[in-house]
């Protein structure tokens, strides 16, 4: 079944990348496993899937030694900066980073640990207020005070797009924070490479992969609904 859903949604991005003329192999499907257990991550895992997102720092590291080593982890959720020295050197992406402060606590675990932490940078295209990431002008003066941190790199920009029953209607949020990429990039920041966009969740992943995405998280079309009262 999980199996099957994730196949089933691998072809659906082949279907809008193919709409529009896009190469696949620039789009990697995230399997968003967060309240789900260690053996239905296996059947995704099974399946193909190698790219794993999760929502919350205890979940992840507890099912980080309970999978196998090829598995890339992603921090998808809202990381609040005393939770950033779990994860640090564990993660291959951190997608939430949404405030300097939070971009110095990880540039500082990831000094002394000794690595290089790669990071997006949340914006809140829609303006809503029940979502973390700062706005599109923020989000420029944070690119350029942030990039200057060491040991992370910045490699694009996230956003939550809102809750909508028709796609379509998330396609200009979609355009928008592909046209910030686009604007950060032209203005050759040191350490800024705008070349991931994570947007696109299981309402609309297909319209996100037509704008650019190149991570679409996915989490109910591929193990189901979540049930948060286990």
């Amino acid at each position: 079944m999980i199996g099957d859903n994730y196949l089933e949604v691998q072809k659906n991005i082949d279907d809008a990348c193919k709409a529009v003329g896009r190469d696949r192999s620039e789009v990697t499907l995230i399997a968003v496993s967060k309240t789900k257990p260690i053996s239905e991550l296996m059947e995704a895992y099974e399946a193909g899937a190698r790219d794993f997102g999760e929502n919350y720092v205890q979940e992840l590291v507890d099912k980080i030694p309970q999978m196998p080593s090829d598995v890339r982890w992603h921090m998808i959720g809202h990381l609040q900066r005393n939770k950033v020295k779990y994860i640090v050197g564990k993660v291959s992406l951190i997608h939430s980073v949404d405030s300097l402060r939070l971009a110095e606590e990880i540039s500082k675990e990831s000094v002394k640990q000794g690595v290089v932490s790669d990071i997006l940078l949340e914006v809140n295209v829609a303006g809503e207020e029940s979502k973390w990431g700062g706005s599109l002008e923020e989000t420029i003066e944070l690119v350029k005070t942030a990039a200057k941190l060491p040991n992370i790199k910045i490699n694009g920009l996230m956003t939550v797009a809102p809750y909508v029953d028709d796609s379509e209607e998330n396609r200009q949020v979609f355009v928008k924070l592909k046209k910030l990429s686009v604007d950060i990039n032209e203005q050759s920041i040191d350490n800024v490479i705008m070349n991931t966009l994570s947007m696109g969740m299981t309402g609309d992943y297909m319209v996100a992969a037509q704008e650019g995405a190149t991570l679409l998280r996915v989490g109910t079309g591929i193990f189901g609904a979540r049930n948060y009262n286990k």
